[in-house]
């Protein structure tokens, strides 16, 4: 399989031989942030039109058409639109954590967005507690909604932002202890090294019946993390207008559109990574000549075919079940989820112990 890092590394090495090391470290700083904020804002779109279109394909309908063929432009436009519209000052706001807010979930969805590996050496950030940053990193992103709710002065507000900090908060401790099952299979919390130990069989392979839990409760918490339907209740319409951000406006209220979105992305690229291989092929050790057609495939198609696959399968949840109640919601999380996280983690430390995996 073609290495990226060999292109990454010979362009370093063609700015190191023409000028001082800390000019091209700046320089590739520069060139790595463009890049990153491309990818973040095209990805964005794109999975604003995926959404619309299988929405309209699970209600039999033709979604977005009117702008472009096939409605292709219409997300661009909306784009546009959003970029003109008025910010509107809202009185008797904390008008410095109101304009924060938008920041702090922004970033935090950037820095997540910036760990992931999207093939074989195309990875920004990666240490060997790559795993251990990601969960820390997406705690903060909730420090943002609960600022927009309260510096919004509007009680709709402040109850969808209360909602969202109970359900995050609350699954995000199902989130770590499915991710942390995968760890303990694989014994490492470096993203590269969790990919390349998928090499003869991703982990929902391998790691047998825990691994198959783990999946089941990640994809069940990842998609209350994200606020997603049937959990999306800091957006209930019916009851709270639009949640923690009613109040934002303009491009405040952009900056929260394609976080949401992004944020399904990013679930979805850590469920490819710790369940699914990330960028690596599928392997079925003994089959040499389906490996090496496996491998010719670029590792970037491997890694994007996964997770628009998990974020199909998560958008399929939010337009078949309905919306459930946040007591129901908290009750599931507490009484359920955590408890079989739990248990399954220390299965998984028993069949890792014993050697019951391959």
């Amino acid at each position: 399989m073609f290495d990226f890092g060999k292109w990454t590394s010979a362009f370093n090495e063609l700015l190191i031989g023409v000028m001082p090391e800390w000019c091209a470290t700046v320089i590739e700083c520069v060139l790595i942030a463009v890049a990153l904020l491309v990818a973040y804002s095209l990805l964005a779109i794109f999975y604003i039109f995926y959404e619309r279109k299988l929405c309209a394909w699970f209600q039999c309908r033709l979604g977005p058409m009117r702008v472009g063929p096939w409605g292709l432009l219409q997300v661009f436009a909306d784009v546009i639109k959003i970029l003109l519209k008025e910010i509107i000052s809202i009185k008797n706001t904390d008008k410095f954590l109101f304009r924060l807010a938008p920041f702090i979930v922004i970033i935090s969805s950037v820095v997540m967005f910036a760990c992931l590996p999207w093939g074989n050496g195309l990875q920004i950030i990666d240490f060997n507690i790559g795993i251990f940053f990601i969960l820390a990193v997406s705690s903060v992103g909730v420090l943002g909604i609960l600022l927009a709710g309260w510096a919004s002065n509007n009680k709709y507000s402040l109850i969808g932002a209360m909602r969202s900090g109970a359900q995050m908060i609350s699954y995000e401790i199902s989130l770590g202890l499915a991710i942390i099952t995968m760890v303990v299979l694989s014994g490492t919390m470096n993203i590269n090294e969790l990919v390349m130990a998928q090499d003869k069989a991703w982990f929902i392979f391998s790691g047998h019946i825990p691994a198959i839990i783990a999946f089941l409760i990640y994809i069940v918490a990842a998609t209350a993390e994200t606020n997603r339907g049937p959990f999306d209740l800091p957006e209930a319409e019916h009851e709270l207008v639009a949640g923690y951000h009613t109040e934002y406006s303009g491009i405040s209220y952009g900056f929260y559109y394609p976080a949401e979105y992004l944020n399904l992305f990013i679930v979805s690229g850590i469920a490819s990574l710790m369940f699914l291989g990330g960028w690596m092929p599928l392997h079925i050790p003994g089959w040499d000549g389906f490996n090496a057609v496996m491998n010719w495939i670029p590792s970037i198609v491997w890694f994007l075919g996964k997770a628009f696959f998990i974020s199909f399968v998560i958008i399929w949840f939010k337009w078949t079940f309905p919306r459930v109640r946040i007591d129901q919601l908290l009750a599931f999380e507490w009484k359920y989820m955590m408890p079989l996280a739990l248990a399954n983690l220390v299965l998984m430390a028993v069949f890792v112990a014993l050697g019951w995996h391959f």
